[in-house]
């Protein structure tokens, strides 16, 4: 190749690392976040705010389709504003330190709007920086194939930039999207559900185990970074509750009960992960309604990719979805790839993959098969109570006839030996729990299964048999021995032919018409 060969670089690797880079365009919210985050945490270290100063605001104006972020942390100075806010990709984070470190975040907006603007102020600097992305612009050179633009030449076309007087002690960065293309980026509900999972908020006071994640997290020495970021004035928190809804009513299905804590090593000795997940009364599946159903990823305390993404390291896949739970990369080699979907491949992060899915298919999946068993027994428990005062009913009442008497002895039989097998496993489970390795179990057993519910699959006995069969026909005194007969074998006729429902339902008629007619 010739020496004085000169590289081209052209406009399409502007789209590709900016415009073209994400699916779901509310990430945008995450990277600014993210970049506000590290910000407040420089500002914090400096000294130009305190610890629980830092602040994130968010401001969606959907009559005016725009978008803000700000954030009161170091602000950018004056002559760095264009090297760090024109130029792709080259950020001066460090990785495996900072949150972001990649340089293209910041930019993600301009596929969503006409104008992107930076605005930031310095302490100390008398001045405002303001630098503008003409995103509108910078797609019409993109989409237009006729043009053979290098990617420089495109960006020193599409931005501007200028600056203004302020106070010198203002410190903050700003960003601003003008005419906002997508209706989805403007929906506040959305964005605040969206936000509650992937970004890196503090627990809301209705979660009551709180605290207890964050004294485990100190007793491992990590920092859970929590910010104060608020989203048109309103303060945002994490997703979880201690109630878990069923369907669209809200109403509560189930309960969190307690956390249990999980973490694991690194072949260099580093943590490599840790985590909680939630332990419920039926710890059964969750429906989609709860938004903060599944084992999510998390990095420096933000979601990496969504509720899918630990999906593959499951033994059975629909446990993913049984539990609140968080999994925290922590191992400084765990970094997030450029979509910040998964992350990036390495031999640290094969192994918290090998590790973690040994976690899901051992503790996890025995956890939830136990607590089928146990859900099992109090069904089969109840079933068995609820027959029994059926079939308690039905002789007082009388039978249809001899064969449906026979069939009622014969479910109520085998409704007392499905109760005796799920009280033997879970007598088996009982003697299980004596090991610390079953303490969520245990737990789950103290909190559903009530002491005397075992007895009651023991004192529950199908009655001897009685000769004389109550029929119900012996309820029609008006109807002579014949009679009985011939409308006994008329209501076996009904019920051998229609469903049950409706056989009950046309045999109660007719009893009740001969009932009136004897009383006319």
């Amino acid at each position: 190749m010739a020496k004085d060969f000169k590289p081209i670089i052209g406009k399409d690797v502007i789209e590709s690392l900016t415009i073209g880079m994400y699916e779901d365009s509310r990430f945008i919210f995450r990277e600014y976040i993210q970049n506000s985050a590290d910000q407040i945490d420089k500002a914090v270290r400096e000294g130009l705010i305190g610890k629980d100063q830092g602040e994130i605001h968010i401001t969606i104006d959907p009559e005016k389709r725009s978008i803000s972020i700000e954030d009161n942390a170091t602000g950018i100075q004056t002559a760095q504003v264009q090297s760090i806010l024109q130029n792709i990709a080259q950020s001066t984070k460090q990785r495996g330190v900072d949150k972001g470190f990649r340089g293209i975040g910041r930019l993600g907006g301009l596929a969503y709007c006409q104008t992107l603007t930076f605005e930031t102020s310095y302490k100390g600097e008398p001045i405002k920086s303001i630098l503008k992305w003409n995103a509108g612009e910078l797609r019409n050179i993109i989409n237009n194939r006729s043009g053979q633009e290098e990617a420089i030449s495109v960006i020193q076309k599409v931005t501007s930039f200028e600056t203004t007087d302020a106070p010198a002690e203002e410190h903050f960065f700003k960003v601003i999207l003008t005419e906002v293309s997508t209706d989805e980026l403007l929906n506040k509900d959305d964005i605040e559900g969206y936000l509650s999972m992937v970004a890196p908020l503090p627990f809301p006071t209705k979660f009551i185990f709180k605290n207890k994640v964050h004294d485990e997290f100190q007793k491992l020495d990590i920092n859970l970074d929590e910010y104060r970021i608020y989203l048109n004035t309103e303060q945002l928190f994490k997703g979880y509750s201690t109630y878990i809804k069923k369907d669209e009513s809200h109403a509560p299905f189930d309960q969190v009960i307690d956390l249990v804590f999980f973490k694991e090593y690194a072949a260099d000795g580093e943590l490599l992960y840790c985590g909680w997940h939630s332990i419920s009364e039926k710890n059964q599946s969750m429906a989609e309604i709860n938004n903060a159903r599944g084992f999510r990823l998390r990095k420096s305390n933000i979601q990496v990719g969504d509720e899918y993404s630990l999906l593959k390291l499951h033994r059975d896949r629909r446990f993913q979805f049984y539990f609140f739970g968080e999994v925290y990369g922590v191992h400084r080699d765990l970094i997030p790839n450029s979509r910040r979907d998964y992350f990036v491949e390495n031999d640290v992060q094969k192994e918290f993959d090998h590790k973690l899915s040994a976690y899901f298919h051992t503790s996890i999946h025995k956890l939830c098969y136990t607590a089928s068993e146990i859900n099992t027994f109090l069904r089969k428990t109840d079933d068995l109570k609820m027959f029994e005062d059926e079939f308690k009913q039905k002789t007082n009442v009388g039978f249809t006839d001899k064969k449906e008497h026979d069939e009622y002895r014969q479910k109520f039989e085998h409704k007392k030996e499905e109760a005796i097998k799920a009280k033997k496993k879970l007598e088996k489970i009982e003697q299980e729990t004596q090991t610390d390795g079953l303490l969520p179990v245990k737990k789950i057993l103290s909190r559903v299964v009530p002491d005397d519910m075992k007895a009651i699959v023991d004192t529950i006995d199908i009655p001897k048999e009685d000769p004389k069969i109550k029929y119900r026909t012996d309820n029609l005194s008006s109807l002579n021995k014949e009679q009985r007969r011939f409308l006994g074998r008329i209501f076996s006729i009904i019920r051998g032919v229609l469903d049950a429902s409706t056989a009950e339902n046309l045999i109660q008629k007719i009893e009740e018409e001969l009932k009136s007619g004897k009383e006319k």
